[in-house]
């Protein structure tokens, strides 16, 4: 992994490959590289290297490429480190064939060891070589489609590749399995792209491969087939997205802008998703009928990461309003510990890209066990969507920095709504009630905005704690999600060591940490457990810990304890994790910022992992 662009037409490909391999820098990298069919040479001339996109701008602009089909890639590395060599594109032994390649084939040292004693020179430590060593081997007699295709069929893991030939410079090869790719669709020109971020700016109009299908584009036209050679037909999706929804539009980094557009996002959500006036919930895209979800008897939470956190808050919400059994497991282990679910089980996978690896194999398991998978996901026409029953799509538009920020609060606004949609359908709460919430639901947007006017008070506490080498992060109950994912996002963008814990925990182990040189964010808004939290605070306090407050506005009682406190609007418990989380992203910012990392493509980390 991590990001493919491929071009074929009638301009000149070097501009369109760079500019789209800069819109997919969001998914991290630590290598990049294009190759070029040069028609004066009739040949392919490559130009790769380990670092940022940028140098390789600068070895584009002294050694410039010049034709009208050709392929960039920027690299995640898996097998090989991060140099030149194992950078992609990667050619064959006689330099007639170039691919890049996202995903890790999992027997690439039996087909390297096969294709080695056959006579094939492997220039690099990556399993990606295997591949065009492989169309090597059976492009003598045949057409590239044909090659790749047999290729392919060799191949166990996961992959997404571009492949150019020299031999055939009229054909540019896409082809997928359990790694995204997608086809743009152009006049005189056609794309390929692993994300629809690297499109926007060319085409609107992109068709979605599936599993086992390879594509074959010219300049005039495309055609798709699965890997039995059979053609397949596929819908062309208009892409609703705007270009500048993927720029910075003057913010100096995107995860400021993204965590500044939640208000928005969010109102346009309630929006959406809501009947004015009757305060009902609408999920157009549902595909479930009211049927189907009044027979379950359980629901199974399964997400990575920062979705994983919205799903433990999900867990809160669901049982609290629907009054059904929840368990939420981390995707990776769902797959592995064979789950108890059944037809009565409904299976929710939350995903901001839709291509995430282990929920995607966790979303298979549950199907094949006979659940109902249902995906909150921010991708159109995503693997995880064309795998599930339903889908409900949190509409919150491109999100570029690595670092989640408005994908979840977006997932947990959909968390909120779902809840009360099928509690209406239990018959667990009567309408009247449903539209009491679904009012106080729509006050977040504003008291977000509100949090937001407090940038500069946030952005102070954060650079006077930006020195200290641990942070703990305490919450408790709705909030115990809350300090998760402040610890995951401090983590992610300044690499310094922190942990969430549920504040009721804390004397069971990491009491022992706390010290003068820990500083501990304690989120303790107005609740029915906050004397709870005043009492942590106190321990933490008598120990010396350095405490940062997140607390409701006008609270005195721990502003007596801390000078180091953040306040948000008053709100009922219950929704305060849509608030509580642009402080704590904000906090993760500015430390950041203050240290000099790079926010919006932290080091090691991806935007989508589409590999174990």
């Amino acid at each position: 992994m991590c990001g493919i662009v491929g071009y074929i037409g009638e301009k000149e490909a070097q501009p369109v490959l760079l500019s789209g391999l800069k819109r997919l820098e969001y998914r991290g990298y630590d290598s990049c590289g294009m190759v070029i069919y040069l028609n004066n040479k009739n040949s392919l001339s490559v130009r790769k290297l380990p670092g940022k996109i940028k140098s390789l701008e600068l070895l584009l602009k002294q050694k410039p490429l010049s034709g009208t089909i050709g392929i960039g890639h920027c690299r995640w590395a898996t097998h090989g480190a991060p140099n030149q060599i194992n950078a992609h594109p990667h050619l064959d032994c006689n330099a007639e064939i170039a691919l890049v390649h996202n995903g890790i084939i999992e027997n690439y040292v039996q087909l390297k060891n096969e294709l080695i004693k056959k006579g094939h020179k492997f220039r690099s430590q990556t399993d990606t070589e295997v591949v065009v060593h492989l169309i090597e081997e059976f492009y003598q007699n045949s057409t590239l489609e044909e090659a790749t295709r047999k290729a392919l069929l060799k191949l166990k893991g996961s992959f997404a590749i571009g492949v150019i030939s020299s031999r055939e410079p009229d054909k540019l090869i896409g082809a997928r399995l359990d790694s995204p790719l997608v086809v743009g669709v152009g006049r005189n020109e056609n794309f390929l792209a692993s994300d629809v971020p690297a499109l926007l700016d060319v085409t609107k109009e992109v068709i979605f491969l599936d599993d086992g299908e390879l594509a074959v584009l010219t300049k005039d036209k495309i055609n798709i087939y699965n890997l039995s050679g059979e053609p397949v037909r596929k819908a062309v999706t208009h892409i609703g997205w705007d270009i500048s929804q993927a720029q910075k539009q003057g913010w100096p980094h995107f995860m400021l802008k993204e965590i500044n557009e939640q208000p928005k996002v969010l109102e346009e959500i309630l929006g959406h998703k809501t009947k004015s006036g009757k305060e009902k919930i609408c999920f157009e895209e549902l595909k479930l009928s009211r049927e189907q979800l009044a027979v379950i008897n359980n629901i199974h939470i399964i997400a990575c990461g920062t979705a994983y956190h919205a799903g433990l808050v999900g867990k809160y919400i669901l049982e609290k309003i629907c009054r059904k059994p929840v368990a939420v497991d981390l995707a990776s282990e769902f797959r592995y510990r064979d789950p108890l679910v059944n037809k009565d089980t409904l299976v929710i996978a939350i995903s901001q890209s839709g291509e995430t690896a282990d929920t995607l194999a966790a979303a298979r398991e549950a199907k094949a066990k006979g659940a109902l998978v249902l995906t909150i996901c921010n991708v159109l026409g995503s693997s995880l969507v064309r795998l599930s029953d339903g889908v409900i799509y949190t509409y919150a538009g491109p999100e570029i920095g690595v670092a989640s920020t408005k994908a979840y609060t977006a997932q947990l606004a959909i968390l909120y709504l779902f809840a009360f949609y099928l509690a209406d359908i239990l018959q667990v709460i009567r309408q009247e009630a449903v539209a009491k919430l679904i009012e106080a639901l729509k006050s977040c947007p504003r008291l977000q905005e509100e949090v937001l006017k407090n940038q500069n008070a946030i952005k102070a506490i954060a650079r006077r704690h930006s020195h200290f080498g641990s942070f703990l992060f305490l919450g408790r109950n709705v909030n115990y999600p809350s300090a998760l994912e402040g610890a995951l996002k401090l983590k992610e963008i300044s690499y310094i060591p922190a942990e969430g814990y549920a504040a009721g925990e804390m004397k069971h182990g990491p009491i022992a940490l706390i010290d003068e040189y820990r500083a501990v964010v304690c989120i303790a808004p107005e609740s029915k457990i906050y004397e709870k939290m005043v009492s942590n605070i106190q321990e933490i306090r008598s120990r010396h810990g350095r405490i940062i407050a997140i607390v409701t506005d006008g609270d005195e009682k721990i502003k007596g304890l801390t000078k180091e406190v953040i306040y948000i609007p008053k709100i009922d418990e219950f929704f305060s994790p849509l608030i509580v989380a642009l402080p704590l992203q904000l906090l993760a910012y500015h430390i950041a910022i203050k240290r000099g990392c790079d926010v919006d493509q932290p080091r090691n980390l991806a935007k989508s992992v589409t590999v174990e």
